[in-house]
């Protein structure tokens, strides 16, 4: 019988990728997320029965238990990029990683792979990055072989970087974005998959891997790439750290108030103080290249699903060249 993998998140934004990825290597895939009925999608990955959404509480030990036996190797995408009710960074983030790690050791998984981020730091200012690095303690803790993929911020059609700054282009003259000078290193959806079955399949030596793209560029040319993409042109405007803050602040107010009715979306003071650091592979850190893999870079993939931003969208280019029509 085929290998069992088990995809926490796997209908997620990497989610979906790691389990397109083990669906076409034989694997049988379990995708286990909150709302299943939601997640019918991955049943395409693969053929009848193959791939399998299930559902789980990550925050409790006999959900994520009974998704876990029987499995040759769990992944687990699950991650939150601000809080909401009970899915705090805290619970997300640092418990529910040392919970899958040690029931996974407890049930005799053979591999396990953690998707951290690239900023992850115990010591740091901000609630996300400080309990990205406390579930990747939990983890080596319980299951001292796993490989833990730190990425950088990752792009793909159903990113929420690129295209939420997109659409906000096309509402306004002007792109504020707070810490225009802060350096990042975009990494394809895909590419973070690919290492990731590499080390749900046992082929990825244990530890820590930081995930990076080819180019390492601001924040602020990354929005201007993006315009260049989307044909729009607008004024990328820096937005102080002060103002930031006041800013988050505002909308994280609205979201207590609101009593979680109203998410924060736009930006929270969390997302201020991790913005203040670039997000950069570190030196002499084992990357892409330890796994055999050549990143793709954002410049080669934005394109492919930008393009409905354009004024056009998808007939942009017919018109273009309609302009340059002799009659």
């Amino acid at each position: 019988m085929a290998k069992l993998v088990t995809i926490f998140g796997g209908s997620g934004f990497i989610g979906r990728y790691v389990a397109r990825r083990m669906a076409l290597d034989g694997w049988r895939v379990r995708v286990a997320v909150r709302r299943p009925n939601e997640a019918g999608f991955v049943r395409t990955y693969g053929n009848v029965g193959q791939v399998e959404p299930v559902f789980c509480n990550i925050r409790d030990d006999e959900s994520v238990r009974a998704v876990t036996r029987g499995a040759d190797a769990v992944v687990n995408c699950v991650g939150v990029l601000v809080e909401s009710g009970k899915n705090s960074f805290e619970a997300v983030q640092a418990e529910a990683p040392g919970r899958i790690a040690r029931i996974a050791a407890e049930e005799g998984v053979a591999s396990l792979v953690q998707l951290s981020a690239l900023g992850a730091d115990a010591g740091s200012a901000s609630d996300y990055a400080r309990t990205k690095a406390a579930g990747e303690e939990a983890v080596l803790a319980a299951f001292p072989g796993a490989v833990i993929l730190r990425p950088s911020v990752v792009f793909g059609p159903e990113d929420e970087f690129f295209n939420r700054f997109a659409s906000m282009a096309t509402r306004g003259p002007v792109l504020p974005v707070v810490g225009g000078d802060t350096k990042f290193q975009p990494v394809f959806a895909d590419d973070v998959a690919a290492a990731a079955q590499l080390g749900a399949e046992g082929k990825a030596p244990g530890g820590i891997y930081e995930l990076g793209g080819p180019d390492v560029v601001t924040f602020r040319k990354l929005m201007e790439d993006m315009l260049q993409v989307i044909r729009r042109k607008r004024i990328v405007m820096n937005v102080p750290f002060g103002v930031g803050r006041l800013i988050g602040w505002v909308f994280d107010l609205i979201q207590k108030v609101t009593g979680g009715l109203l998410t924060n979306k736009v930006l929270t003071r969390d997302q201020v103080r991790n913005l203040k650091s670039d997000n950069v592979v570190s030196d002499g850190a084992k990357g892409f290249a330890d796994l055999g893999i050549t990143p793709v870079a954002y410049g080669a993939v934005l394109p492919s699903y930008l393009w409905r931003y354009r004024q056009s969208g998808q007939y942009s280019d017919i018109k273009n060249s309609a302009r340059n029509l002799k009659i």
